[in-house]
């Protein structure tokens, strides 16, 4: 009777309590110090600059004339912002533009460059005013490798061989002199070299057979020709990207690894790019501003499909290559909303909230856990383009909560993973089921231990117990992004609204308590 009063008593105590309160406990993480993992390579916080909206031109190009502060046309601010945080390539023309792209339109003489359609994106006129150049002053400026995507829908072999000779060639021969003529002696390097867009669609809607017929051509036709990037196992060497997967469709990592497993010596790829984004509907209707939990939760849920996604797609990869020699580059992600009143169709403008910060924070953690072979990404896009870094309208500039992310997460650039153990919980809401909180160590490279921390859930802080087996812990301390709410954006007049802010956490007797905040990203630095 004793024991049945007992076991009432306490019943009704977890009823008053709650089911919030009953998953209240404090969360053990454990930081398992002495092992390593493979290096987080610095290429997953690559950006992604297309000709669409105003991601080029009003974004990052205003030109040479404009009062907005630039150096020959390219705006000041945007490459200030972009220098600290340390971006280490970016991918240009795009997208769907580049297998409409012609190389020779966007050189030589600006006034006479030729004037085209922007026929993807809204039937914007395209006046190349922002050519090769421009492109290759713009990362230098920035400090970033190049990763130019070639024609391949509807280009030729010979168009795109011309266009790497003109990037590469010395002045010994016409491509390089050319190139001098119009400014710049000296060969660019390529870090990347994008064999075609997504060409299952808008680069051709070709079979993955006609794609790999295709490739293999490209592929022994492009050559580099820049001597830094020459010679076995050079780590300058350009490295050219196949297309390869549509989020869940295996088609073309299939064929292209079994013809990659297969080939001859006189054509190769150094990486099979990945395109998935995180929205629910596409077209997509849901709001970047205007929306309420259930939106953020079905949000949150949907961009932790990148874990299987990578997942499925390497273990295809793995039956082929079973060193993961050839790298999954996923070079366009991130969050697809409608398109912001009163913007032009075709744009793609969107807000940038709290939210689309925790989204990105998931994803560099998820990139983070599979190292080994994700080690190159680009998030779409850099400027004024859906989940953007940047906000510009003429002189004004506003960096987003997502830019801040990429800032917090710098130690990450070229880590080494660190593993950890950590029971997740769970964050509810309706029928929709995820993990509460998410959390991520590296080593930089320094040798400094970084712990990144995410609460999902947007009601409820967590409280966080991390053991540092082997460490003699003396501090914890770095940054925390949040706001009121997971809608809360930065705007032109309130650009400080989610800011990161100091943040420590509290050692006892070897170990690190940390009270996460609600909607919260933390980046903790253990010394």
């Amino acid at each position: 009777m004793k024991f049945r009063s007992l076991f009432l008593g306490a019943l009704m105590a977890a009823a008053t309590l709650g089911p919030a309160a009953a998953q209240d406990s404090t969360i053990p993480v454990t930081v398992e110090t002495g092992k390593k993992g493979p290096v987080i390579d610095r290429h997953i916080f690559g950006q992604f600059a297309e000709h669409l909206g105003t991601g080029i031109y009003g974004g990052v190009w205003v030109g040479k004339d404009s009062p907005i502060p630039n150096v020959r046309g390219i705006r000041s601010d945007v490459v200030a912002a972009l220098k600290a945080i340390k971006v280490p390539n970016v991918r240009w023309p795009g997208g769907c533009f580049a297998d409409e792209y012609h190389w020779r339109d966007g050189i030589g003489d600006p006034k006479k460059r030729r004037v085209t359609v922007n026929a993807n994106w809204g039937g914007s006129i395209e006046d190349n005013a922002f050519g090769t150049h421009e492109f290759f002053d713009f990362a230098n400026q920035i400090g970033a490798e190049a990763y130019v995507s070639v024609n391949v829908g509807s280009g030729t072999y010979q168009e795109a061989a011309d266009w790497v000779a003109y990037m590469t060639a010395d002045t010994r021969n016409t491509a390089g002199q050319e190139r001098a003529a119009n400014g710049q002696k000296e060969p660019w390097k390529i870090g990347f070299l994008g064999i075609g867009n997504e060409s299952w669609g808008c680069g051709g809607s070709m079979r993955p057979e006609t794609y790999v017929d295709e490739l293999k051509r490209f592929g022994r036709f492009t050559r580099n020709y820049n001597p830094a990037q020459q010679g076995d196992g050079n780590p300058q060497a350009m490295r050219r990207i196949a297309v390869g997967p549509d989020d869940k469709d295996t088609r073309y990592t299939e064929a292209v690894m079994k013809a990659w497993k297969e080939r001859d010596w006189t054509w190769s790829i150094e990486g099979l790019s990945m395109h998935s984004y995180t929205v629910i509907k596409f077209p997509a209707t849901y709001d970047s501003v205007n929306f309420g939990e259930k939106e953020y939760a079905e949000i949150t849920k949907a961009t932790l499909r990148m874990d299987d996604l990578i997942a499925m797609h390497s273990a295809i990869m793995d039956k082929y290559d079973p060193d993961r020699k050839v790298p999954l580059i996923i070079d366009e992600w991130g969050t697809w909303y409608a398109k912001l009143p009163g913007s032009p169709e075709g744009f793609l403008q969107q807000q940038n909230s709290l939210r689309d910060a925790i989204v990105a924070a998931l994803n560099f953690n998820i990139f983070a856990r599979h190292a080994d072979r994700v080690r190159g990404a680009n998030i779409a896009q850099m400027v004024n383009v859906l989940q953007a870094m940047i906000l510009t309208d003429k002189e004004k500039m506003v960096l987003t909560p997502t830019y801040y992310v990429h800032k917090m997460y710098l130690p990450f650039q070229d880590a080494t993973f660190v593993p950890l153990s950590y029971d997740a919980g769970q964050y509810q809401f309706g029928d929709i089921r995820m993990p509460r909180v998410d959390a991520v160590a590296a080593r930089d490279t320094t040798g400094k231990l970084w712990i990144s921390l995410v609460n999902l859930d947007p009601n409820r802080a967590a409280a966080m117990e991390l053991k540092l087996p082997g460490v003699r812990v003396r501090n914890a301390a770095g940054q925390m992004l949040t706001a009121a709410k997971v809608n809360s954006v930065n705007s032109f007049d309130k650009p400080d609204t989610v800011v990161p802010r100091p943040f420590r956490g509290n050692v006892v007797n070897g170990t690190v308590k940390v009270d996460l905040p609600a909607k919260s990203v933390v980046m903790l630095a253990i010394d």
